[in-house]
């Protein structure tokens, strides 16, 4: 226990405060119940440790501990709790949690046994963290946190301090906002950058092995979780693989289910199953008409990649432009907005904005007949009327 308290201490000693990010205002971090859940590398264990810094610092009644610490190789959970509360713990946080066995359950019982103890939990294996959500939903307040924003990309990067804009705002007064950004950095001087390698915070330890980081993130979803939790056979990982790489290359991917099915060999039930688990794990993401109406056996209109750094590590100098343009609009927008397709325009927004993604000559002839309808154009600083630059969407959150 002493060790656990010890390590605790110098991990929170050694974080730094220099950047932190914008989820760490939305979080409700009085409650006493708390699981911050998504893909491994966009930075729960620093969000954690900066928590601590800044809120708890020297607090001998606050413990940081991981999951996969060798200390529970002999221990269980419930016993390290029972210890800490006894020794007057109040504040406990548990990262990595999915690495321990039947974490689950001894939560559970944490929460309703030791009622004075409050405890942040995060994780980073979706399907885990999913096949449990349904026992702790009662219990825990879970957050998702994603990748840097190209807001929090360039904060984080160049010490600027832009703050977050909603979209309403950006809708209604994007020359002054636009023009307050290029009053301090050029965005469009670092953007092809942030598709390219800035979305997980790790870009800058060590670049030259950023995308086999990203592929290994990949690799550990597709080879050892989705087998594993979902039942996915083996021998069609290769060709899940593949299919990924077919995503990143389309302009965007429109699935033949039928088709598609058939070329892997498995059934065309099995194959919209695993495009669902796929999803579910936070590789790609579905696009549909009717959100509200979608079931599991529903295939989806468009498939995209969850994030257009994923493209670029599995696919490199065949990625498609227009795909990762909306690839980049749709990660950063379905953060917090409802998204469907439609078919005048690329995308519906929250059932209200349609919006068209093309480069800086892009006209808005497809959209002209649509209300409340806007271009989103690459390669450009300013927009006009209803023609807005690419970048800005960014900052959104």
């Amino acid at each position: 226990m002493e060790g656990l308290l010890e390590k605790s201490a110098q991990k929170v000693e050694q974080t730094r405060l220099d950047f932190v990010r914008g989820i760490m205002e939305e979080i409700e971090w009085n409650y006493r119940f708390i699981g911050i859940i998504g893909p491994r590398g966009v930075g729960k264990t620093t969000l954690l440790l900066q928590y601590i810094k800044q809120n708890l610092y020297g607090d001998e009644h606050t413990l940081y501990v991981s999951a996969d610490n060798i200390w529970f190789s002999e221990h269980k959970l419930v016993e390290l709790v029972d210890t800490f509360s006894k020794r007057g713990g109040k504040n406990l946080f548990l990262d990595e949690i999915h690495k321990y066995p039947n974490w689950s359950v001894e939560l559970k019982n944490i929460y309703d046994d030791f009622p004075s103890l409050k405890v942040v939990f995060t994780g980073s294996s979706m399907l885990e963290i999913l096949n449990s959500k349904v026992d702790l939903s009662r219990r825990a307040v879970v957050y998702y946190m994603q990748g840097l924003s190209f807001r929090e990309y360039l904060n984080m990067n160049f010490k600027t301090s832009f703050e977050i804009v909603n979209l309403s705002d950006l809708l209604n007064n994007q020359r002054s906002i636009s023009s307050e950004v290029l009053r301090q950095i050029k965005p469009l001087e670092h953007f092809s950058n942030y598709l390219r390698h800035g979305y997980y915070p790790f870009f800058g330890e060590a670049p030259a092995l950023y995308f086999h980081r990203v592929e290994e993130i990949v690799n550990m979803v597709l080879e050892v979780e989705l087998p594993l939790l979902r039942g996915v056979e083996v021998a069609y990982i290769k060709k899940i693989k593949q299919l990924l790489q077919i995503v990143a290359e389309s302009v965007p991917f429109i699935p033949n289910v039928s088709k598609l099915s058939q070329r892997i060999g498995i059934e065309r039930i099995t194959f919209i199953n695993y495009l669902h688990y796929l999803e579910e794990a936070g590789l790609i993401k579905h696009l549909y008409k009717d959100a509200d109406g979608v079931n599991k056996l529903q295939k989806p209109d468009k498939i995209y990649l969850e994030n257009s750094n994923i493209s670029f590590a599995l696919v490199s100098a065949n990625t498609d432009i227009g795909n990762i343009r909306e690839t980049f609009f749709l990660n950063q927008l379905s953060y917090k907005h409802k998204i469907e397709y439609v078919d005048s325009g690329d995308f519906v927004v929250d059932d209200k904005f349609t919006f068209e993604i093309g480069g800086k000559s892009k006209s808005d002839e497809q959209i002209k007949n649509t209300k409340n309808a806007f271009v989103v154009a690459d390669n450009i600083e300013y927009g006009f009327q209803n023609k807005i630059p690419l970048w800005m969407f960014g900052f959104l959150y």
